[in-house]
């Protein structure tokens, strides 16, 4: 079976391949702490799984996913790998001037890690003005939480907090090999560490979770999982079409 992910193509079959298409999807994620039940590289499994649906059916390419970010905030329990933004800043640019050099005008962010969507923004955005690059990002977890109402139980962050019932129940379908359902919690955050929601500021994850879970997991199922992925990528793929003509 034919593969979309570049790392896995020979040169020659990406020298035929990449002339087939204008499209490249760039999947990233992270190494954090994700719940007693998560593996710590669920951003990431996400972000390439939904990035495979999605080159199945646009014939788009996938670039080698990045599996490292800025996590600085999630230190508060063993595991998180981290980079500063500065680092990750200059890897995207390096990435993005590859993947361009080899002739790709449409890119697709498939963005695990909340941290990672301003400076990719702000990359992207340099490309597209100066090079004419037309750009996209998905956001993924908030995505997901735009789109996601009528599919889960709890709403706000006991569905979509951090290893909550959304990510969960992705996990399910994208990867069950990799959840331990036995370990998964329901961890209700303290009130005042989701309030002024209108303003940005900071809250430790050792505030709001003793797990880093916040929000209700053990409602995550496959079914879920399979129900928001698909509803999810219809929406890119009709992006893609409309504003790409993919």
């Amino acid at each position: 079976m034919a593969t979309y992910k570049i790392r896995e193509m020979s040169w020659v079959e990406f020298d035929k391949r990449r002339k087939e298409t204008n499209t490249v999807i760039i999947p990233t994620g992270a190494c954090e702490i994700y719940g007693p039940h998560l593996p710590m590289g669920s951003d990431g499994f996400a972000a390439e799984g939904v990035a495979q649906l999605i080159a199945e059916r646009t014939g788009a390419l996938i670039a080698p996913m990045t599996e490292i970010a800025d996590s600085g905030a999630l230190l508060d329990y063993p595991g998180t790998i981290t980079v500063s933004p500065a680092l990750y800043r200059m890897w995207m640019k390096e990435l993005i001037d590859n993947l361009v050099n080899y002739g790709f005008k449409n890119l697709l962010f498939i963005t695990g890690h909340a941290a990672s969507v301003a400076p990719i923004s702000s990359v992207a955005m340099e490309y597209q003005i100066e090079k004419g690059i037309k750009f996209a990002q998905i956001d993924w977890w908030r995505f997901t939480a735009l789109h996601g109402d009528d599919i889960f139980d709890m709403k706000g962050r006991m569905a979509h907090g951090h290893a909550s019932e959304c990510g969960t129940s992705v996990m399910l379908y994208l990867r069950p090999d990799l959840v331990d359902m036995d370990k998964a919690t329901c961890i209700t955050p303290p009130p005042e560490t989701g309030d002024f929601t209108d303003i940005n500021h900071y809250v430790p994850i050792s505030e709001k979770t003793p797990n880093a879970t916040v929000g209700d997991a053990t409602l995550g199922t496959r079914e879920k999982g399979e129900k928001i992925v698909e509803k999810c990528v219809n929406r890119i793929i009709e992006f893609m079409e409309a504003k790409w003509e993919i």
